[in-house]
């Protein structure tokens, strides 16, 4: 799949002319319709005049190819994140009216308990030493107080979801730290649950935070690995179309030099053979 040409055909083109003459040369041409610019991003020549001109260094620093690839598969991560802020808030939420309305819950609980209880008798279920009975038990003996720091440690760790997920689907360089040292943070405590207890949502919610440390750290070169943040952005501008533009230029120059060269040679060459012809003509005759 050609990634440039996707992100093209979603949000349009982007055209620029740059100040340097070998440059331009490569970026433009000539149509009967009229003149026509090379996209920054995919290459393809559009017509109409350039949305901006200027020096090549201070162009527009465009992504593609693997870069936009990558933008995706970190969108697909910052709504997972997303996703945990909507739970974790909602939770946050519940955990704070439940602190509000505590006394009137209780009173519901203990009124409609007998009934509950008779219920699941005559079923043949014993309810009295119930786990989630004893659990509904400990929290009502929770002070308001204590429920509105509960909820709000939910809340800030929601914020810190949203946060995460702000900063990978907009693929800020700072978003890529704060979600690699965030989630690096909790994956010993992770492990520390697997070893305690085995399930499948445990398991693949490690391997999902698991998978999007290891692909920030390499991918994007974080806390210099692979050279860091400096080999990321030559990365970034080796794939640049001034840079295919700049490689072009060379090889024209290289191109018109040997045949600058080869035709200077092929002239010395004739010259050298018209003069032994003429002085082995003017040999005789003296």
């Amino acid at each position: 799949m050609d990634w440039n040409l996707y992100r093209c055909g979603r949000i349009g083109h982007i055209t620029y002319a740059p100040d340097e003459p070998a440059l331009r040369e490569y970026m433009t041409a000539t149509a009967t319709a009229g003149e026509l610019w090379r996209c920054l991003r995919c290459g393809t020549f559009v017509p109409g005049k350039p949305a901006s001109a200027g020096k090549a260094m201070d162009g527009p620093v465009v992504k593609r190819g693997r870069e936009i690839r990558s933008e995706l598969i970190l969108r697909v991560f910052a709504i997972e994140r997303f996703i945990r802020f909507l739970l974790f808030g909602g939770v946050a939420y519940l955990i704070w009216q439940f602190g509000h309305s505590k006394q009137s819950l209780e009173h519901i609980f203990q009124r409609d308990l007998p009934i509950i209880r008779s219920t699941f008798n005559q079923l043949g279920f014993n309810v009295s030493h119930s786990k989630l009975l004893l659990d509904v038990r400990k929290i009502f003996h929770f002070s308001p107080h204590t429920l509105n720091l509960l909820a709000a440690g939910v809340a800030a760790f929601a914020i810190v979801e949203l946060v995460e997920g702000i900063g990978l689907w907009l693929s800020k360089r700072w978003g890529e730290y704060f979600a690699m040292v965030v989630t690096s943070l909790g994956l010993p405590y992770e492990v520390y649950e697997l070893t305690i207890k085995l399930s499948y949502f445990k398991v693949v919610l490690f391997a999902i935070n698991l998978a999007l440390v290891l692909y920030l750290v390499l991918t994007k070169r974080l806390f210099g690995v692979r050279g860091g943040r400096k080999a990321f952005e030559e990365r970034l501008r080796g794939d640049s179309v001034f840079e295919e533009a700049a490689r072009e230029a060379q090889a024209r120059q290289d191109t018109r030099a040997a045949a600058e060269a080869e035709a200077a040679a092929t002239a010395g060459a004739r010259a050298e053979v018209t003069g032994e012809a003429e002085a082995k003509a003017e040999s005789p005759a003296s």
